[in-house]
């Protein structure tokens, strides 16, 4: 089994849409994957098809209804915030053990089928995901290697090597660096890659052109 936790420098950096092409990379080449997105914030159950857990499913081939997202993400919030935030705004809190011991036990799963395990984290890597705990303290739990998905944006640069840092500082497994090409005008992905890759010696870096079209279920 091979499991992977993919985080990011920011919200809205393209996090699930390199998770769905890990996945997608992982079943071309005829192995068994499963995914979890166990947090979601800003989540309509009204409108689930277009969330990141439905994105998810549909790389995997599987349905996005209701009950198949509960089952790769238990914690689903209305507000758009940090989950700790989104689950205060609902008169309750996040269980970070629990979190945890999901995901643990969801690797194991994994672990006895063989499968690919792709894990997608909420918000950046500093991002709090309970009122104790961030993302980076979620992938210090699990013990598993990370995956850091940033931008081209202006600013960019310096997020990434702060968020790499952190990542460095604590002992976290760093895996790589994917840039995920931002939206508008911005700085290029090669020119994003060169720069990042003058401080950043020894970490692979790989580069993924923003999508023209969506993922679509086609089950």
């Amino acid at each position: 089994m091979t499991a992977l936790f993919v985080t990011g420098t920011g919200t809205d950096i393209g996090k699930t849409y390199v998770t769905a092409r890990l996945i997608e990379d992982s079943r071309g080449q005829g192995r068994a994957v499963r995914a979890l997105k166990p947090m979601l914030s800003g989540f309509d159950a009204l409108a689930p098809e277009g969330c990141d857990s439905a994105i998810l499913l549909a790389a995997m081939g599987r349905e996005p209804s209701i009950g198949n997202i509960s089952l790769i993400t238990p914690w689903r919030y209305r507000a758009p915030l940090a989950p700790n935030m989104a689950a205060r705004a609902e008169g309750a809190s996040v269980d970070m053990d629990a979190v945890v011991e999901f995901c643990r036990a969801e690797m194991a799963r994994a672990d006895a089928d063989g499968a690919d395990l792709f894990i997608e984290g909420v918000g950046g890597v500093m991002s709090p995901v309970s009122d104790q705990a961030t993302n980076l303290d979620w992938i210090g739990a699990l013990d598993i290697p990370a995956l850091l998905v940033a931008g081209t944006y202006l600013g960019a640069i310096s997020h990434t090597l702060t968020a790499a840092a952190a990542m460095m500082e604590a002992g976290a497994r760093l895996q790589g660096i994917t840039l995920s090409e931002s939206e508008g005008e911005q700085v290029g992905l090669a020119e994003t890659k060169a720069e990042l890759e003058r401080f950043l010696k020894g970490v692979t870096l790989e580069c993924v052109a923003r999508a023209s079209t969506p993922l679509i279920f086609t089950g």
